[in-house]
């Protein structure tokens, strides 16, 4: 083996082999934190639909569009008294807010303030904004 790595070509050899290994490891492990990822967003919208408050949302009727940079899309749909949470995009949606993951898991743990992370450019909304601000009664932190 010694006499394979005390030459040029073979230390070319084992250099193309090391970088080749650690690629293989780097996308074997991006597919894991992917499903991580999703299962940690399915887990943050089941924990909102649990929290929700049918009080606080009384005569609200609208949707809730999230797209998530690094999850994909999601809604949240607040009609008569219930709330309904589906992965997906929604063509009714009433107000449309794009942050990432970590973002989402900061502010439904309560450790970052929606609006905040709006202001800071965090959160970015379109349409009706003013429903946004309704989230934090609609879906109380614990």
């Amino acid at each position: 083996m010694k006499k394979v790595v005390n030459n040029v070509a073979g230390r070319t050899l084992l250099r193309g082999l090391l970088k080749l290994n650690a690629m293989r490891y780097q996308l074997k492990n991006n597919k894991d934190v992917k499903v991580s990822e999703m299962s940690d967003l399915k887990a943050t919208f089941a924990e909102m639909q649990g929290r929700f408050n049918a009080e606080a949302a009384a005569g609200t009727d609208a949707v809730f569009q999230y797209e998530i940079s690094d999850g994909g899309a999601w809604y949240v749909s607040v009609q008569n008294g219930a709330c309904e949470v589906a992965e997906g995009s929604s063509d009714d949606a009433s107000v449309t807010l794009r942050m990432d993951s970590a973002t989402l898991a900061e502010v439904m743990s309560g450790e970052t303030d929606g609006m905040q992370a709006f202001m800071t450019g965090r959160i970015q909304a379109d349409g009706d904004i003013m429903l946004a601000t309704k989230l934090a009664a609609i879906f109380p932190v614990a």
